[in-house]
């Protein structure tokens, strides 16, 4: 980012880091993430915690109303995507000017 942010995306981007806050749906979109560009069903992300499948869900809609992950219901289970333009968003505002991303 070559410049500072201006009030409203910073209200954006909060929003979205708040949504990262939690460190059950930050290690959801690393399992996610982890798929490199895959959809992962709810169900295969579900053993991963020791949390409730509704649970999980509630978490997973965060994540997708904060703009981190698309989702495509099939039958009873629903499939996850990263949104990779959603986290170059948020590396971009990390990354300090004039450093180069690795």
């Amino acid at each position: 980012m070559s410049s500072p942010l201006d009030a409203e995306t910073a209200t954006a981007l909060a929003s979205t880091f708040k949504a990262l806050g939690d460190p059950v749906r930050l290690r959801l979109l690393s399992l996610i993430a982890a798929a490199g560009g895959e959809e992962v069903c709810v169900c295969e992300l579900t053993p991963a915690f020791d949390l409730s499948q509704p649970t999980i869900s509630h978490h997973l809609k965060v994540l997708r109303e904060a703009g981190l992950l698309s989702s495509e219901r099939r039958g009873t289970w629903v499939y996850y995507r990263i949104i990779p333009e959603a986290l170059q968003r948020l590396s971009d505002v990390l990354i300090p000017v004039g450093a180069a991303a690795t």
